[in-house]
């Protein structure tokens, strides 16, 4: 019996846990789309049966914020159906169900960093798909782990990091969002943590109160312009010359969707009920860095 599926193989965050898992020498089976939809309701419950995992990691998401303005079928069917079928062959497998969603499902008004319990409000279709996600999870099984994280990134994919240094290879200059904050989360150390919450569950050492919604992003909050000129900051001249980078309202990006002005996350819930949390965001960034170099 496969201890562990993990859905959304190939996307950034499924690549990190599907090469950390090997590297722990965890039993996983890592399927991406080609392998298993989850939006096919037949297909999830097939799969899981005949798998028969003690936990699944779902990764699997629609994530293109701007695009779900108007391709809201999709994002709903990704990230609310998607959930729920995985949540209800759990519940009939009798496997636990770790999920990822977003700070995008609060409004972004209130000046300190959300806690699990503020009331959610997304102000875009990304985020009310994402909670819709979460709820859909609530109803059907109590075994779960819903971990909200911010502003992902890695060295697999698209992703802020990735596409700064890709810009600076074009242009002198790049005008940066400097009124929206969050914490930017590295997939791989992101992996880390919920493979760590893998073992537990495996071993048997997950509590009652382990289970329900937890905060996981990065430690630290930044703008996205800060944020961009720290990984200039970084990369030195390894990635190509620095571009000057101009600091400009949200008003001035030009997007379908509205971002959250502020997105950080206190991540204190799962330090105390699990003693696991992320690296300073700037240590995380540095050490993607070197990774990319390696790989260049």
């Amino acid at each position: 019996m496969t201890r562990i599926l993990l859905t959304g193989a190939n996307g950034q965050l499924g690549y990190e846990v599907a090469r950390k898992g090997r590297e722990m020498g965890l039993d996983l089976a890592a399927l991406d789309r080609s392998h298993l939809d989850i939006t096919d309701r037949a297909a999830v419950a097939d799969v899981v049966q005949q798998i028969a995992p003690d936990l699944i990691i779902n990764t699997a998401a629609y994530t293109a914020v701007d695009h779900a303005e108007t391709d809201s079928q999709a994002a709903f069917a990704v990230n609310r159906d998607g959930p729920r079928n995985l949540a209800e062959a759990a519940q009939k497998n009798g496997s636990v169900l770790i999920h990822f969603s977003t700070d995008y499902v609060f409004d972004g008004s209130q000046p300190r960093a959300y806690v699990e319990q503020d009331e959610v409000g997304p102000i875009g279709v990304y985020g009310e798909s994402k909670e819709a996600g979460e709820a859909a999870i609530r109803a059907v099984t109590e075994r779960h782990l819903i971990l909200r994280t911010s502003w992902v990134y890695g060295v697999h994919g698209a992703n802020f990091v990735r596409t700064m240094l890709r810009v600076a290879q074009e242009r002198a200059q790049i005008r940066v969002v400097n009124d929206q904050s969050g914490c930017p989360t590295y997939a791989a150390d992101l992996a880390e943590v919920v493979l760590r919450l893998a073992e537990r569950v495996l071993n048997g050492q997950l509590q009652q109160d382990g289970y329900g919604t937890f905060h996981c992003a990065g430690q630290g909050q930044v703008t996205w312009h800060g944020f961009a000129d720290k990984i200039f900051e970084l990369a030195g001249e390894r990635f190509g010359k620095k571009p000057e980078l101009i600091a400009i309202p949200g008003s001035e990006f030009p997007s379908r969707a509205r971002r959250p002005a502020n997105s950080s996350l206190d991540c204190s819930k799962l330090a105390r009920v699990h003693g696991l949390a992320l690296r300073q965001w700037q240590e995380a960034l540095s050490d993607m860095l070197d990774r990319l170099d390696r790989n260049a």
